[in-house]
C-alpha cells in the first residue's frame, strides 16, 4: 500500500505562496496546523449573525477591547486562521496580527464549516491558549461556549439555547441574548 505524503506549511511559506501567486489574491483560505484549508462562502444568515455580534460587542466595548471581524490571528508558526470575530486587546495591529495571549474571546459562526470549526480550528485555538471560544452553530441554533484551554482543545463546554445569555468570561457585564442572536 502506498502512503500519501502530506506537506505542511509554515506561516512564512503561506505568505510566500500568496506573494508569488501560488495562492490567488481572491483565494478564501486559511492555514491550520500547517494545512491550507478552503473557507466556505458566507451566506446571508452567517453574515447577519456576524454583523449582529459586531454591533453588540463594538457598542459595549468602551475601549476595553477591539472587535476584529474576519481578520487573521497568529496562533503559532503553523497556524493563522481567520475567525469570524475576535475581541482582542485594544492595541494597534498594523505591523502584525494578534496572538492568542491578546485575545479575550474568539467566535466562529458555523453552518457549512461546522465540522472544520469543531474538529480542526477549535483544538488549535485551545492548544494555542485562546481563553474562550464560541461556536455559533447555525444548524442547531445553539451557541457552544468553550473554556479552559489545554493541549487537546478545551476542558469545559457549555451549550446555550434560546432563553440563555452568552457572556464572555473576561467581560461578565456584557451579555448576548441567544434567542435575539439566532432567531430574530
Amino acid at each position: 500500500m502506498l502512503l500519501q505524503t502530506q506537506h505542511r506549511f509554515s506561516v512564512k511559506d503561506y505568505y510566500r505562496m500568496a506573494e508569488t501567486g501560488v495562492l490567488r489574491p481572491d483565494a478564501r483560505v486559511e492555514l491550520i496546523d500547517g494545512r491550507i484549508i478552503d473557507m466556505s462562502p458566507i451566506g446571508p444568515f452567517h453574515g447577519d449573525v456576524t454583523d449582529y455580534l459586531n454591533e453588540v460587542f463594538t457598542a459595549a466595548s468602551n475601549g476595553r477591547w477591539r472587535t476584529r471581524v474576519q481578520n487573521s490571528l497568529r496562533l503559532d508558526d503553523q497556524s493563522e486562521p481567520q475567525p469570524d470575530l475576535v475581541l482582542a486587546k485594544p492595541i494597534s495591529y498594523r505591523k502584525r496580527h494578534p496572538r492568542p495571549e491578546e485575545v479575550y474571546l474568539l467566535i466562529e459562526i458555523s453552518d457549512t464549516s461546522l465540522a472544520t470549526d469543531q474538529e480542526d480550528k477549535l483544538p488549535a485555538y485551545g492548544r494555542a491558549g485562546v481563553p474562550e471560544a464560541w461556536i455559533v452553530n447555525l444548524n442547531e441554533l445553539i451557541v457552544e461556549v468553550y473554556r479552559e484551554p489545554h493541549f487537546t482543545g478545551y476542558g469545559a463546554k457549555t451549550v446555550l439555547r434560546a432563553g440563555d445569555k452568552a457572556t464572555p468570561q473576561a467581560f461578565p457585564d456584557v451579555a448576548v441574548d441567544v434567542a435575539e442572536l439566532l432567531m430574530r
